[in-house]
């Protein structure tokens, strides 16, 4: 029989359960038996959800307080010195570790300073996890038994799970050298690693775990020969040292097959693709294992929210049965749920046309439980009948085509996608603006208060007037401007108090989207966001945030930046359109975006800043066709949105939490970029953007922690980038938008950041 595999859930709770829990402990009102009580609580729901749709393999150690790379990290010990110093209960040292961690001295506890880890982007996905990070003095030795603790808790409950690990090779490629080893390749420390897992597994096997998931996701990167060939060392290790072991090496979000040399002959019992992204690689999968080997067809996708067409999935399963036998086949989700809402039956609000698209990380377990009973020979036939309905009518519904957005997009030509001017031109242009040396300022958006959410639900909820909120906003504006003032800044922002999130806020005004009430997926720690959904061509139907704008820029002389989100970063931050190319809808929000650049400096505001923080994120993960394609449409959608303006006004855009390549900054042909920058400990990455041609500010402080750098840490950062970077381009802020910070710790942060560029304002007066 073919058996149904999940590989993993979603662990945040279909009411957010965990954001609260979490929250509560960090803020002292719950005790870490508290936190600890909903963890279990919310894995014993998830496991005994997916036993009772019927999936055969339900993973176990998918379930992270904070991420499950930084799980792992405490697991195998790799704990910088600079934590384990403070010698913090091991859920502190994991919340430091993610999220920094600064209090005062006790009489009973000293005080603690520590920033957190660095935090990027898991591969082209808008999770965040933390980056392990390894240095020469580095001792790997198991730290607790997580995985074996949490199989055990599912077994206890009479359900038996399949335990999923980072594989060895994944966990050192995605990691980096510490400040003060920046000579270590963290891939030389697999040897003393290896033993460290042979341990975990010989402890799950003790616990009675039949078989164990092993995710090895860079395998769809571009890997040299060195990484390649430490598979072949990995596995064959870990086969010596426990030969019981039944591993399952999972891959998944692109193409393996390039990298297939070095799963080819691996000591394990099967290997699990993404045919969902890749469809085109079964052949070459098939060929790559050996005849006892298990090949886990990953198709109901992970990553979006789009029913699947079964019947296609149950006809691509066939193929895969035909190819290796039924006994060899497991059918599976293309990747864990952890990118999908948790359960669309809380879905009150919806259209019912667009909610019957949808299917959830909940009714994603009913998918691959049909898929497997109809390749099984079980009676599904009304099931795939009515998944075809719905498949069919999306097809052919009036809400997903607009013929004027379609035309304006063909229309496309050159002189949509180039300033009027080059940059030396619109800089002098911009010298109305009587800029200092060293201009301040913040990314965005300020802290979203209880208040400003509570007067966000009333109006919702029809208990307020639309007036009264606006006067609410307005009076929001005043104090955000009043406080800039204060502080010091030069470039000031609005706010953004009238924002729920920075890209649903603009899905809401623009037509083609469709919003959830409770469609949340995690972006880091505690961080949740409600996609927007792309369900149709988009368009602008009036002004977004030109009166917010305007009238702030009326309460102040000073420049006053209007914020959008870009189109990439829109399209990517939302769950896209399967049925048309990423491009497409890319250049159809650009044209939106576009109209409202053109309103915003017809209304007087002079500096605009769109973000690309996804721009990154988006690059194809392999070097090809495609990345070559995506390096030209995904800039040129930005200048379509930006290109429009006059000279004298200043594009500024930002992006953060990925590596980035300065040449794809460039093609976006902004006067100033911001970029996060002060977790970045290797020199090098300054270096990256000595010859950045335009303005630019590299982020100071970590605006993800409570953490306040004192002004010496600014200075000391101003100094390193200035030993690279020309003194005139040179903008000063912070990481990102501070939304997620208390006003206290802003008003400290920015005076700090403020203070020193003034030191440096008046050395080179």
């Amino acid at each position: 029989m073919v058996l149904s595999s999940v590989l993993g859930f979603p662990r945040i709770g279909a009411k957010r359960e965990l954001k609260k829990a979490t929250e509560s402990y960090w803020a002292g009102k719950s005790s870490v038996e508290d936190l600890l009580k909903v963890g279990k609580e919310l894995r014993a729901h998830n496991w005994k959800l997916q036993k009772d749709a019927g999936v055969d393999l339900i993973a176990s150690n998918d379930f992270s307080y904070y991420d499950q790379i930084l799980d792992a990290s405490l697991l195998f010990n790799v704990i910088p010195e600079r934590y384990q110093k403070y010698s913090l209960p091991q859920i502190d040292t994991l919340f430091a570790m993610g999220r920094g961690l600064q209090r005062p001295a006790t009489d009973s506890t000293p005080a603690v300073d520590v920033p957190a880890l660095e935090m990027v982007k898991w591969f082209d996905s808008n999770y965040h996890y933390v980056r392990p990070t390894f240095s020469h003095s580095t001792t790997f030795k198991l730290n607790g038994q997580k995985p074996v603790d949490e199989y055990l808790e599912a077994k206890e409950l009479g359900i038996e799970t399949r335990p999923v690990l980072i594989g060895p090779v994944s966990y050192l490629v995605l990691g980096k050298a510490d400040k003060d080893s920046l000579d270590l390749e963290p891939i030389s420390l697999l040897e003393k690693l290896l033993p460290v897992y042979a341990e975990v597994l010989q402890k799950l096997l003790d616990a009675g775990a039949k078989s164990i998931q092993i995710d090895e996701p860079v395998l769809v990167l571009d890997l040299d020969e060195k990484v390649k060939a430490a598979f072949k060392t990995a596995y064959s290790v870990l086969a010596e040292k426990v030969p019981a072991a039944k591993l399952i090496l999972a891959t998944y979000f692109g193409d393996v097959r390039p990298n297939l040399d070095a799963v080819k002959g691996l000591p394990v019992a099967g290997v699990h693709f993404d045919f969902v992204r890749v469809p085109e690689q079964l052949d070459a999968a098939v060929e790559a294992l050996s005849a006892e080997q298990i090949l886990s067809v990953g198709i109901i996708d992970g990553r979006n929210i789009w029913k699947a067409d079964l019947n296609k999935a149950v006809k691509f399963v066939e193929s895969a049965i035909a190819k290796v036998g039924k006994e060899r086949v497991i059918v599976a989700t293309s990747s864990s749920l952890l990118h999908t809402p948790v359960d669309l039956e809380n879905e009150t609000k919806l259209d019912a046309e667009i909610k019957d698209w949808f299917a959830f990380a909940t009714q994603k377990l009913s998918e691959v439980v049909i898929v497997t009973k109809a390749v099984n020979g079980e009676d599904v036939k009304a099931e795939l009948e009515a998944n075809a309905k719905s498949i069919s009518a999306r097809a052919s519904s009036s809400i997903t085509n607009d013929a004027a957005v379609q035309k304006r997009v063909a229309e496309l030509g050159e002189k949509d996608t180039k300033r009027a001017s080059a940059f030396a031109a619109r800089l002098e242009a911009q010298k109305s603006l009587n800029l200092p040396l060293f201009p301040t300022t913040t990314i965005g958006s300020f802290p979203q208060t209880k208040e400003i959410r509570v007067q966000r639900q009333k109006l919702n909820k029809g208990e307020i007037t639309a007036e009264q909120y606006e006067k609410f906003i307005e009076k929001e504006i005043q104090d955000a401007i009043k406080f800039q003032e204060e502080v010091g800044l030069d470039v000031y922002v609005h706010g953004e108090p009238e924002r729920n999130d920075m890209v649903q806020y603009f899905g809401e005004q623009l037509k083609g989207f469709a919003f959830t009430q409770n469609g949340w997926v995690q972006s880091y720690g505690s961080r949740y966001v409600r996609p927007p959904i792309i369900v149709g061509d988009v368009s602008r139907p009036s002004p977004m945030t030109v009166k917010e704008s305007k009238y702030a820029q009326s309460v102040s002389p000073k420049p006053m930046k209007g914020m959008l989100t870009g189109p990439v970063t829109i399209l990517r931050w939302s769950f896209p359109r399967n049925d048309v190319s990423q491009k497409v809808q890319a250049q159809q929000l650009a044209f939106a975006l576009r109209d409202e650049v053109n309103d915003l400096e017809a209304a007087g505001v002079t500096v605009i800043q769109v973000d690309e923080p996804a721009i990154r994120e988006g690059l194809p993960l392999r070097e090809g066709e495609e990345r070559s394609a995506y390096v030209q449409w995904a800039p040129e959608s930005f200048r379509i949105a930006t290109s429009g303006v006059k000279d004298s006004t200043q594009i500024h855009s930002h992006f953060c939490y990925s590596d980035l390549d300065p040449a794809h900054i460039k093609a976006l042909d902004a006067d100033v970029v911001s970029i996060e920058f002060s977790k970045k400990d290797d020199s090098n990455y300054i270096q990256n953007f000595s010859d950045y041609p335009n303005h630019i500010g590299l982020g100071l402080f970590d605006i993800h922690s409570p953490r306040v750098p004192p002004q010496s840490e600014f200075e000391k950062r101003i100094a390193d980038i200035l030993a690279v970077y020309p003194k005139e381009n040179l903008w000063i802020n912070p990481d990102c938008g501070l939304k997620t910070r208390q006003w206290d710790e802003c008003r400290k942060q920015l005076t700090n950041m403020v203070n020193a560029a003034k030191v440096f304002r008046e050395k080179y007066a």
